[in-house]
């Protein structure tokens, strides 16, 4: 009979994984690995050789834009390859975001999509979270930010020609951003992870006035 374990965090850190080896799957814009490992496990010992098919991603970078003094949302809606093939429209709502491809810092890269996706120039960055969407499979990281700004005069179509964007600005009234989570409309985890967020920061956020 093992004893329950009440630790609240991970029991084993990095220095529990032995990294075997990498062996190249696909090179392009992204990479995929298979990766063999051995590691600890919960009974004692060491696990037998483990492999693992890994998606190499670029770290990532999220912004909402709120606008505290009419409670609205900026956000941005594009087409998505990823998800096709759905009940749904593949054209999805997003925050603002873009990969740290670079040597730029988060927040700069943050900054840098923000501008380039709705035409908004974001100064304060406030930190919402740092998560792996998909860590399964994906070894991506993303850094999730909110800007406050003046939604007045935003929208229209942007993106980089050349990174083939289309990219229509949306501006909702908080409530009507809501609805859309709660009927099922908005359902990628960067933008429910944000508006999670911001409706329990809303209140606090606009006291600020």
């Amino acid at each position: 009979m093992t004893t329950k374990d009440t630790t609240p965090v991970p029991r084993f850190n990095e220095t529990d994984v032995e990294h075997l080896k990498d062996t190249p799957l696909h090179r392009g814009f992204f990479n995929l690995d298979r990766v063999d490992v051995r590691y600890r496990q919960y009974q004692g010992g060491w696990s037998e050789t483990v492999s693992r098919e890994v998606f190499r991603h670029h770290d990532a970078v999220g912004v909402l834009l709120y606008d505290v003094e009419r409670d609205a949302v900026v956000l941005v809606e594009q087409f998505r390859a990823g998800a096709m093939g759905r009940a749904f429209s593949p054209w999805l709502l997003e925050p603002a975001a873009g990969l740290i491809d670079s040597e730029e810092s988060s927040e700069d890269v943050a900054r840098r999509e923000v501008l380039e996706e709705t035409g908004c120039h974001a100064q304060n960055l406030l930190e919402i979270h740092r998560y792996f969407p998909s860590p399964g499979a994906c070894d991506e990281y993303i850094t999730l930010y909110c800007a406050l700004v003046d939604s007045g005069d935003l929208g229209g179509i942007h993106g980089l020609e050349e990174e083939h964007e289309d990219i229509m600005v949306r501006v909702l009234p908080f409530r009507d951003a809501w609805g859309l989570l709660e009927d099922g409309t908005i359902n990628n985890a960067m933008l429910l992870i944000a508006l999670y967020w911001l409706a329990r920061e809303r209140p606090a956020l606009r006291a600020r006035r």
